[in-house]
């Protein structure tokens, strides 16, 4: 529960919490990392380990440096007891923690290197470093059997004749089928980059490439769309000028350095990006968050948010394809699309039934309950092999039977979503965050994952305290997902 209820927009919750703790805490601009890492198996035992990025965590008396809490799963699955807190003072790991760097900002997970241990890439937007400040930085945490206990930096890089910039804003990896065809993508303010393996437990990589242009990224992400065993590159640009989100690339760092913007998706902008198969054709279909409220209704946008899906093919996804388009005023959809909700602006696609189709979950931390504004809500949307998407979707709250604790002004439920299988019985866990939880503490719920999907029964919550991280205000365990822009 809240200890104190901030008025406002969720933007405006933010800061101004962060204004009773020290205005110092805030990044000076409005930049955002928005995808949380799917679980792993970060010592090898079997069993995939949850991560709960704390970024807004204080380190040493560093505000803000920023901390990752990896949860060992088990066939009990998780307990708060069995977890390991890791810094950038942590032995082992690169640099050191200092005031703003939100180290754990953006998250990601995959096996780079093929030796059977799960690696957690970590994004720290905010650190400053000899290339400038907030230049950004990003760690490769690598698995062993006692877990993540060393690290390299991914080295920063930019848009030719830029310094980089909030590099590691975003991250996204895909395990290709060969240790040279595994990949990592890096978003920044100076250019998404781009790294190719074979990676090294000692720094190594095979090649890196900066997107064309002006392609600068808040959100990146990796799919198949053309079924040709090797994924595009998804690039989202910070918002532009006149529309709801920003413009959406498809393999930006092919195409030719022209001074302008690479080739984008015309028939819809975004936010944040996600990929799966969606209607179990084979190729992956690119699924967009749109939350923020549209300039002009009708025209860009729709009053509430929504999200788009591309649907992939043999000739992958042309730049004027029209997507599917699904709001809460969708058949089939809980609830109903009002002003502020921000639905999409959390989203994680996965087989979360276990049919053979990715369903899609989106969070509307900004939705309202009854009196409760900003209280948040989730959204599971299942897949379909025909038909419109909307049919058997289902939403998820505090309020909801069966889950602890209750739905409150500002808890953001929902302002980061992912999904993944911690006690082996080959049903993927639902993780929600709540960023504002507990004075902007934060806390992440799990949904146990059953035949039809994720359920509220026996659900759990961990909060900051639970987990060792006992400041007062502003952890943002889970993550702060689109907090600071919409």
């Amino acid at each position: 529960m809240n200890r104190q209820v901030v008025r406002g927009g969720w933007r405006t919750a933010v800061v101004v919490v962060a204004g009773l703790v020290g205005a110092a805490v805030l990044p000076a601009v409005p930049a955002v990392a928005v995808h949380g890492a799917v679980p792993g198996d970060f010592n090898g035992d079997g069993y995939r380990d949850a991560v709960l990025p704390a970024p807004g965590a204080d380190v040493a008396g560093k505000e803000r440096a920023g901390a990752v809490v990896v949860l060992y799963g088990s066939k009990q699955g998780l307990a708060a007891s069995r977890r390991a807190v890791v810094t950038q003072n942590s032995a082992g790991v690169p640099d050191a923690a200092e005031a703003g760097d939100s180290f754990g900002a953006a998250t990601a997970t995959a096996d780079l290197n093929r030796d059977g241990y799960a690696d957690l890439v970590v994004g720290s937007p905010y650190e400053s470093t000899q290339k400038g400040p907030e230049a950004g930085s990003v760690t490769v945490l690598w698995g062993s059997r006692s877990g993540l206990t060393t690290g390299t930096d991914l080295p920063a890089s930019a848009t030719p004749g830029m310094a980089p910039y909030h590099y590691g804003l975003d991250l996204a990896v895909s395990r290709g089928p060969s240790t040279a065809r595994t990949e990592i993508m890096v978003a920044g303010w100076a250019g998404s980059v781009r790294f190719t393996g074979p990676f090294t437990r000692t720094g190594g990589y095979g090649a890196s490439a900066v997107a064309a242009d002006a392609s600068w990224g808040d959100s990146v992400t990796l799919g198949d769309f053309d079924g040709d065993g090797s994924p595009e590159h998804v690039n989202i640009t910070y918002g532009q000028g006149g529309e709801s989100g920003g413009f959406i690339h498809i393999d930006p760092q092919d195409q030719a350095d022209t001074g302008q913007l690479p080739p984008r998706l015309t028939r819809g902008n975004g936010r944040i990006a996600a990929t799966g198969d969606v209607n179990g054709d084979g190729y992956d279909d690119l699924v967009v968050g749109d939350p923020e409220e549209p300039e002009v209704a009708g025209v860009d946008g729709v009053p509430g948010g929504r999200v788009l899906v591309w649907y992939g093919s043999a000739a992958g996804i042309a730049p004027d394809a029209v997507p599917e388009q699904l709001t809460q005023n969708t058949t089939g959809v809980p609830d109903a699309s009002e002003k502020g909700d921000t639905f999409g602006a959390a989203l994680t696609v996965a087989d979360l039934n276990r049919d053979g189709l990715a369903d899609i979950v989106v969070g509307a931390p900004g939705e309202t309950l009854g009196t409760k504004a900003r209280a948040g809500q989730v959204t599971i949307v299942p897949g379909r092999r025909t038909g419109a998407l909307g049919t058997g979707s289902y939403a998820l709250s505090q309020d909801t039977a069966n889950v602890p604790d209750a739905s409150e002004t500002e808890d953001g439920f929902g302002t980061t979503v992912s999904a993944g299988d911690v006690n082996r019985d080959g049903r993927p866990e639902l993780f929600v965050g709540a960023a504002g939880e507990n004075h902007h503490t934060g806390a992440v719920w799990t949904f146990p994952g059953f035949t039809g999907g994720p359920t509220a029964a026996r659900s759990r919550v961990f909060t900051a305290a639970s987990v060792g991280l006992t400041q007062p205000d502003m952890v943002l365990l889970g993550g702060y997902g689109l907090g600071w822009v919409i």
